[in-house]
């Protein structure tokens, strides 16, 4: 395995869950200062809201974005002192700017100040209530693509996560993605949930978002990624800081072209995958893109072993 290139997957908003960085912070200075790096940066203590709660100040979108960005971090920097480090990296919405602060494309305390924005510019682009989402399962994106023209009616709605060949999550006003998950599920979806979410993420109501994001990261400095990332927005690597900075603008409006990135990724010759921060949700999706690859997630200190004795097999080979 110390010969296949392995692949850094950083996780996205709803993977968060309290108590997140808490075990690992007690056992690893690395990742102790991470926590203490993302408290100065935003000048309050998003540490404390990771390891304590209260949750329903955690879920607030505007928390959520810099706690998961901070968790995973701190889980990217213990895995490099363990000497595991990857040759690709991608994230979930959210996570790719994870990915690019593993690649050292942007600083965490930029990134984390940023991301504090972005989930805040996301969840006052469109009045509460007025936006929803919808997972469908067990339809083709083409098949979903279909039923969101057929409901729209003059309304907002299109995929907005394709998570695998059988996931797609849908995003626009919240009457037209009730009538596309009705209409899904008639055509003979196996599933399709409305999500309790804050904002209607990854469509075309988000723009007002992306201009005001956009405005922030243009004065940014984005280095060139060490790593290729591979983007949400077209699933194909970016190298140069320039490429990183237009991906990540484009994502707030775009789909999260997930399944795809996963293909890229198989198609460089990744063959172990490593879900870095918190939950298991990429984990998940792996199985249902392709059940061949190893994907391992690591969130606290039993899975952090897992993989470090994967690898320590691995180097002996």
């Amino acid at each position: 395995m110390s010969h296949h290139p392995v692949a850094f997957l950083f996780p996205g908003q709803g993977s968060q869950s309290t108590g997140m960085g808490k075990e690992l912070a007690a056992l690893y200075p690395v990742a102790r200062h991470t926590f203490q790096e993302a408290d100065e940066a935003l000048r309050f203590s998003i540490s404390q809201l990771c390891f304590a709660g209260p949750d329903e100040q955690l879920k607030l979108t505007e928390n959520t974005q810099p706690a998961i960005l901070t968790m995973s971090t701190a889980v990217a920097r213990v895995l490099q002192e363990k000497g595991i480090v990857p040759q690709f990296a991608a994230g979930h919405s959210l996570g790719e700017y994870s990915a690019h602060v593993a690649a050292g494309t942007l600083t965490f305390a930029d990134a984390v100040r940023t991301v504090r924005n972005r989930g805040r510019y996301m969840q006052e682009a469109v009045p509460a209530g007025e936006g929803g989402m919808a997972a469908i399962l067990g339809m083709t994106v083409e098949q979903v693509q279909q039923v969101c023209s057929d409901a729209a009616q003059g309304e907002v709605v299109s995929p907005a996560n394709i998570n695998s060949p059988d996931q797609t999550v849908i995003s626009g006003h919240q009457k037209a993605v009730e009538r596309a998950a009705e209409l899904a599920k008639q055509r003979g979806a196996k599933r399709a949930v409305m999500l309790v979410v804050s904002a209607p993420f990854h469509c075309e109501l988000m723009q007002p978002a992306q201009d005001r994001l956009e405005k922030d990261l243009q004065v940014l400095p984005f280095g060139n990624p060490e790593i290729p990332i591979i983007s949400n927005i077209d699933a194909t690597p970016k190298t140069t800081g320039e490429g990183s900075r237009q991906a990540l603008v484009r994502q707030v409006t775009g789909a999260v072209q997930w399944s795809k990135s996963m293909q890229t990724l198989i198609g460089l010759g990744v063959k172990t995958f490593i879900e870095v921060g918190p939950g298991k949700v990429l984990t998940g999706l792996m199985r249902q893109i392709d059940r061949a690859q190893t994907c391992m997630s690591t969130e606290d200190e039993a899975s952090m072993q897992k993989v470090s004795n994967l690898f320590a097999a691995a180097v002996k080979e």
